[in-house]
């Protein structure tokens, strides 16, 4: 995560720099006192997160928000100030966070952790499973696509299950009720199989005695790191869970009553 910090006060700055840090250890931060310079290494520089003080010689906070937001509509705007009246202003540019000064690391840790636009985590595998909004898989960053369009939502169903090994049985029945053949399943098997073999990711699959499943450790997921709790996922959620499968309303009914 780079976040921007801008105070045109140097022991202010200094607070805000020490507060982000401690909050966020792992994050990339560039603190500068002129907003001119802040705006300008902007401009070559993907930042998620700025943290602007609102009151500064030269360039209001508001104003300075308005240009980075032109730059980069989905950075996240958070104003740090020791006036309230400015909160108005905040709320009517659809800001991430207003924090009051002084500013404390565990001021700083709430906004970040509540971001207006989630910053998802570096993708540490290579095959990385979207299932808020609509189900889509990733390989090395690019969609992957099967042979069947079934095969697509065999797999969605075996992600939905979270690691559990399921039939052939279980699976067509919810798939196409009583309306397919084995032969089917096979071919639906071998593309899944094929798929992953093809992309070097065999392991992804797990099979056992006519019974197949997904091994979670070997991929990135927004629902099972939704099942964890992390931020970023919990965020991320916005009223949809595999939308283009009707099958997938249990687990979203589940997602519901728990957010």
């Amino acid at each position: 995560m780079n976040i921007l910090a801008i105070d045109d006060e140097e022991i202010a700055l200094e607070g805000l720099v020490s507060a982000a840090k401690k909050a966020e250890a792992s994050a990339t931060i560039y603190s500068f006192r002129k907003p001119k310079e802040a705006l300008e290494f902007f401009q070559g520089t993907p930042c998620e997160v700025a943290l602007i003080d609102i009151q500064m010689r030269n360039m209001s906070g508001v104003e300075l928000a308005k240009q980075i937001k032109f730059i980069n509509p989905h950075i996240n705007i958070i104003f740090a100030t020791g006036y309230a009246e400015y909160m108005k202003d905040a709320f009517e540019m659809h800001v991430s966070g207003y924090m009051m000064k002084p500013i404390t690391a565990e001021k700083v840790k709430i906004e970040l952790e509540n971001l207006r636009f989630p910053i998802k985590p570096e993708r540490k595998k290579r095959v990385h499973i979207q299932t808020f909004g609509n189900f889509e898989v990733f390989i090395d960053g690019q969609p992957v696509k099967f042979k069947y369009d079934l095969t697509k939502e065999m797999l969605a169903y075996l992600v939905d299950r979270k690691g559990a090994l399921c039939t052939g049985g279980e699976i067509m029945s919810l798939l196409r009720g009583d309306n397919y053949s084995s032969s089917y399943y096979r071919s639906l098997i071998k593309d899944l199989k094929d798929t992953f073999s093809d992309a070097g990711c065999e392991g992804v699959l797990i099979r056992q005695r006519g019974k197949i499943g997904i091994d979670r450790t070997k991929v990135d997921c927004d629902y099972y790191d939704w099942l964890e709790g992390k931020f970023y996922a919990v965020n991320l959620y916005r009223g949809e869970y595999m939308a283009q499968y009707s099958w997938s309303e249990m687990t979203h009914g589940g997602i519901e009553i728990t957010t």
